[in-house]
């Protein structure tokens, strides 16, 4: 199963220009630095802890998770999947900022959920180049983020493996299930 994405068609000379999203983002920023105040914050998340979860735009885990700004590092990916840049953020995470905890999430619904790794296949015949990475497709949702917390635990890099919990958030309910 590939997903493309709508191609959009080239614009003429004749054809107005529209603001994009990116533009919107600069405007809402211009309107966001006007009442901003550093609060000094360091870079070091006050509760100590890494969050790995999946880039899905469903998941507000600010608001799930009960975190404020400068409580946690987010770090996210398409799936959640701990891959070796996970693990060198996390490595840096817990080496150079001092965090202790590392919570998985997954979530149903997924994306990754039944892609295969044709995806990479399909990608190679319509650019003419292999990716280097893996699609890290999965089957079991369960099983996956059960394959993620032992990437973790048994990373050499890592300092702290041993508070290492992964959970299924349900973008249907917003609960967390925690996974043995």
């Amino acid at each position: 199963m590939t997903v493309t994405p709508d191609r959009p068609s080239p614009t003429t000379a004749a054809e107005p220009s529209r603001p994009t999203v990116i533009d919107r983002f600069v405007t809402a920023n211009r309107t966001y630095a006007v009442t901003f105040q550093d609060g000094g914050m360091d870079a070091r998340p006050v509760q100590k802890i890494a969050v790995v979860a999946c880039m899905d735009a469903r998941l507000d885990l600010f608001a799930a998770l009960g975190l404020e700004l400068g409580d946690a590092h987010v770090i996210r990916n398409a799936g959640g999947v701990v891959t070796d840049d996970t693990i060198r953020s996390l490595t840096i995470s817990q080496r150079a900022l001092g965090t202790r905890s590392i919570a998985l999430i997954h979530h149903t619904g997924c994306g990754l959920l039944g892609l295969t790794e044709d995806f990479r296949r399909e990608l190679e015949l319509e650019v003419g180049q292999r990716p280097q990475w893996a699609v890290e497709a999965f089957v079991d949702l369960d099983g996956d983020v059960r394959q993620s917390m032992q990437r973790v635990r048994t990373s050499p890099f890592l300092l702290h493996t041993d508070d290492v919990r992964g959970f299924v958030f349900d973008v249907h309910t917003g609960l967390l299930r925690e996974i043995d």
